[in-house]
């Protein structure tokens, strides 16, 4: 990777107009070819992909609970998609062709309608052709808001992302690269943090939503400037604050961030040639009003901790670069089997819990991501862990997770390394 460290600033991510005239908030989306400033200022603008003109696409904010409608216009020259990535939403709404819809052919438009069930920091991105999309710009986030307001100064996302690109900041048009889709997935060769807003006050707290929306680079995130706690995974708050030194995010996961600002807020990437700077959020001048205290939990959701699980399943990982034979027809497979097929890897009635074996049998870490879902990391010595949509399983380690699936469809469940994906690391469940 380049270490040419990037500038701190960055245009906000704006936040798209409420419809006065609808009684739920409306929103439009228009995905379309854009120009965006992935480099410092004064380098290089890269020609790519966005919504509304912007790369990242607008700040979406909607009440938890609260009904919202998102007309999605396609203004490509190619079919899109949208997926609203950890939302437990009616499965027609889940945004996977072949699964929940048909393509949004290029001038068309589709409605998106669903009332998010858990406040929590989600984003939203292309599910069509998605190793190429996603890398090309279409994403944004997602923030579904608490009833009742959190006790900080400023709401700060951050999304994470890297891009390959040449050093005048043209893409490299290659997103099927087979070196790259049989090892760690297609990386970037530039990386940076998008924040929606740039500025803050020496004292004050701040929430910090970090968001990894790259397809593929797994993020070791170090942040200094602040003190605090974890506060949320993957959108779903956490029974109590958390410690971190160093914050390990794969492609699509989140982490919640309660932080107490001392001086400019950094994020660094660690690298191998030591630490790589994403950005910093500014701090000018002094907040002499606020007092410190603890910080405290978000409120809880209300996901229960499932009983006895009612099946025991395994998903095996297999292939790859250094990986041994299996039985499906491309780079990767689970159990055998490569890509989508008119079978899913299960069937469950509405409410049976499952506890499912992820066996990662390859030598690259893969994050498995469940629509419509979260899930239980379950511990080695069998101990109820954190509540995700997307877990990191290292390479040659296994991990078991805990759902009951209460959300009927058919959902995907796939690698969110998104070049593993393409390459074959993906199936599917349907819930009745």
């Amino acid at each position: 990777m380049n270490r040419r460290q990037f500038l701190a600033s960055s245009a906000a991510m704006g936040l798209l107009p409420r419809s006065a005239a609808s009684a739920s908030p409306t929103y439009r989306l228009r995905a379309e070819d854009v120009t965006g400033q992935i480099l410092p200022l004064g380098d290089g603008a890269t020609r790519m992909l966005g919504f509304n003109g912007s790369m990242p696409g607008p700040e979406l904010r909607v009440r938890q609970g609260e009904r919202v409608r998102v007309d999605v216009e396609n203004g490509l020259d190619e079919g899109t998609a949208v997926h609203w990535h950890g939302i437990r939403l009616e499965n027609s709404m889940d945004g996977v062709p072949a699964l929940t819809q048909t393509i949004i052919e290029p001038g068309d438009t589709k409605t998106y309608s669903f009332v998010p069930p858990d406040a929590g920091t989600f984003w939203y991105h292309s599910h069509y052709i998605s190793h190429e999309q996603v890398a090309r710009g279409l994403m944004g986030p997602l923030i579904i808001e608490d009833d009742e307001p959190i006790d900080v100064d400023h709401d700060i996302t951050a999304i994470l992302s890297d891009w390959r690109m040449e050093r005048d900041g043209t893409l490299i048009e290659e997103y099927t690269d087979r070196h790259s889709v049989a090892h760690a997935g297609l990386l970037g060769t530039f990386a940076r943090a998008f924040f929606s807003r740039g500025e803050v006050k020496a004292g004050d707290r701040i929430r910090l939503r970090l968001i990894n929306a790259a397809t593929n680079r797994i993020f070791p995130v170090v942040v200094s400037g602040a003190s605090g706690r974890i506060v949320a995974l993957d959108g779903i708050s956490l029974s109590e604050p958390r410690d971190f030194e160093q914050i390990m995010m794969a492609p699509a996961q989140r982490v919640d961030l309660i932080l107490d600002v001392a001086a400019d807020v950094k994020l660094d990437m660690m690298s191998r040639q030591g630490p790589y700077e994403l950005g910093t959020i500014a701090a000018s001048g002094k907040n002499g009003l606020r007092k410190a205290t603890p910080i405290a939990a978000l409120p809880a959701h209300a996901i229960p901790v499932p009983s006895n699980p009612d099946r025991h399943l395994t998903l095996h990982m297999m292939g790859g670069a250094m990986g041994g034979r299996h039985g499906g027809a491309n780079i990767w497979a689970f159990n055998d089997i490569s890509d989508l097929q008119s079978d899913p890897f299960a069937y469950f009635r509405k409410g049976e819990t499952a506890r499912i074996t992820l066996v990662n049998d390859t030598s690259f870490p893969h994050g498995i991501h469940l629509h419509g879902h979260h899930f239980y990391e379950v511990g080695a010595d069998g101990s109820i862990g954190d509540l995700r949509d997307t877990t990191l399983v290292n390479a040659r380690e296994n991990r078991d997770i805990l759902c009951t699936f209460d959300n009927p469809g058919k959902w995907m469940l796939h690698c969110h390394m998104l070049s593993h994906a393409f390459g074959g690391m993906r199936t599917w469940v349907e819930v009745t």
